[in-house]
């Protein structure tokens, strides 16, 4: 394999422009050319990671297979890819910092005095590194978090300028910029892409290629005079035109001819294997649906629905591949109680309790619960959304009207969710959940089983909170039952009702592992039973 070669991205003129959904749009075309392909996120904040960050804060927590908590545009990397990423494929200053303070504590720097240059900018260049010395990807793509300008991205822009001599051609820069609309002079305006890459420069780093955000066409005009201004190739200068979803973005960047200039500057060769057949028809069943679901989302962050980003990207996979547009119903839980219910859920063809921690919005979502129960209505509840079903059946089914998680309530007789022994002596807050990928066995004859078609399955956690295993007997003799189990715990990590169209609890996150070319089977079922549901009212 030749050396490997590095792609940054950077980021200009303002925030939420996406970096992520390019970085990964190319990631795809070059992929589909037979390339291997992997991104990584270097994120400018001090947090060691994003998992004690309010959701509001920093929208979804995103949890992979080695239990890194992590931004999430990883997420973006692997519903992309279809392939896992890990804790080196996100880098934070907090991470970086803390390595080097570790370091000098130790003697590692042997008494020199600890700087920005040269120890954090190593730090962060052995980091970027640390993907391509693995001898697996030809290309790494690194996005830089944050715009230019930006006190806190200077390290990393740093670290780019030297890697950018240290490895010559093997790398390049592509800057991502907005192109605004002026409409009173009805105008694109090019000044503060220009301004952008002037600050860029100043920091030493020259981009290669501007991909250009803009709510309207670039036209050529503006292409020459970028090209001039910017010092780059007036074939580099790249419209991204705002798009009706993101996974129409490879698609645009595809027609741009973005992977061939950039395989083009790393002197790759480009043959004629691009392959986006899937792609292609991935999109065509997501704008062109045979049937319309409308589900309903029960949360508590609701207001950002960057907080459930995982979630609704695996229902429009799911979506499309059973042919269908899901319209998810936006509702927040602290809305929600037993006389609100109906009018907030009576007419929708499925429910979805959400993940969260904490006990506000909690009582909302069991009651919207029961009424799924009752009503028999489609229900899927993730993580805290599986323990609130628990606690709902255990009060109104089972008849203990104390019954509660310990996190909510820790003097309850009732502890049906209980803390996991080995989280009883942890004191610190970030990384000390239960994380990553675990291990679980299904029962044959159940919805998961069916679903999977699989007896072992293996999911990512992030909770601290269980099924207490001394209330099972009471459970299952009223018809929720555990039809899936951790083999080494013998913790319960779905359960399921019987007398119920479809009815199922999941300890663990499905939306991680959905992707465009792997939908999660989970989510697929139950836009199915919504269908269904659906079609019988009509």
């Amino acid at each position: 394999m030749p050396s490997t070669k590095y792609v940054f991205v950077t980021g200009g003129v303002t925030s939420s422009l996406g970096k992520g959904i390019i970085s990964a749009s190319l990631a795809t075309l070059l992929q589909s050319r037979g390339y291997s392909v992997t991104i990584q996120k270097l994120d400018p904040y001090i947090n060691i990671d994003p998992g004690t960050l309010n959701p509001y804060e920093h929208g979804e927590c995103y949890v992979t297979n080695d239990g890194a908590e992590t931004d999430l545009d990883l997420g973006h990397y692997e519903r992309f890819l279809n392939r896992p990423t890990s804790q080196a494929n996100n880098v934070t200053t907090g991470r970086v910092y803390q390595s080097v303070i570790d370091k000098e504590r130790q003697g590692a720097y042997l008494g020199k005095t600890v700087q920005v240059i040269p120890h954090i900018t190593d730090e962060i260049k052995n980091r970027i590194m640390v993907l391509g010395n693995t001898g697996e990807f030809e290309i790494v793509i690194t996005e830089i978090g944050g715009t230019v300008g930006d006190i806190e991205a200077l390290p990393y822009i740093e670290a780019v300028r030297q890697l950018r001599w240290e490895l010559g051609e093997n790398a390049l820069v592509i800057h991502l910029t907005l192109i605004p609309h002026l409409a009173a002079t009805g105008e694109l305006k090019t000044k503060p892409t220009q301004h952008s890459v002037q600050k860029l420069q100043e920091s030493g780093v020259q981009p290669d290629v501007l991909v250009c955000r803009s709510e309207h066409h670039i036209t050529d005009e503006i292409r020459r005079k970028l090209a001039q201004f910017c010092n780059v190739k007036k074939e580099a200068v790249i419209e991204s035109i705002d798009a009706e979803t993101i996974y129409a973005v490879p698609i645009l960047m595809r027609n741009q001819n973005l992977d061939e200039v950039v395989l083009k500057r790393l002197d790759l060769p480009i043959e004629d294997n691009l392959d986006l057949v899937n792609w292609k028809d991935f999109l065509y069943k997501l704008r062109y649906p045979k049937y319309e679901v409308e589900i309903g989302l029960i949360g508590k962050y609701v207001e950002l629905h960057d907080s459930y980003k995982s979630i609704v990207e695996a229902f429009i996979h799911a979506g499309a591949a059973n042919e269908a547009k899901v319209n998810i119903r936006w509702i927040h839980s602290e809305n929600l109680n037993e006389e609100s219910a109906a009018k907030y859920l009576e007419d929708l063809d499925g429910v979805l309790v959400a993940p969260g921690f904490g006990e506000r919005g909690f009582d909302g979502k069991l009651d919207a619960i029961k009424y799924a129960r009752t009503q028999k209505i489609p229900f899927l509840g993730i993580c805290l959304g599986m323990q609130a079903a628990v606690i709902e059946f255990a009060r109104n089914v089972l008849g203990f009207q104390d019954a509660n998680s310990t996190e909510m309530n820790p003097q309850t007789e009732h502890p049906v969710i209980a803390l996991m022994e080995d989280q009883k002596s942890v004191k610190d807050m970030g990384g000390t959940m239960r994380l990553g990928a675990c291990d679980c066995e299904l029962k044959e004859d159940s919805i998961a089983f069916k679903t999977y078609k699989r007896k072992k399955i293996s999911e990512r956690h992030r909770h601290r909170y269980e099924f207490n295993n001394k209330f099972l007997k009471e459970f299952e003799g009223k018809g929720l039952m555990a039809t899936g189990t951790n083999p080494e715990t013998n913790l319960v990590e779905i359960v399921e009702l019987l007398d119920h169209p479809w009815f199922v609890g999941v300890q663990f996150h499905p939306e991680y592992k959905s992707t465009v070319a792997n939908p999660h089977p989970l989510f697929v079922n139950f836009v199915a039973a919504a269908i269904q549901n659906s079609q019988q009212e009509n």
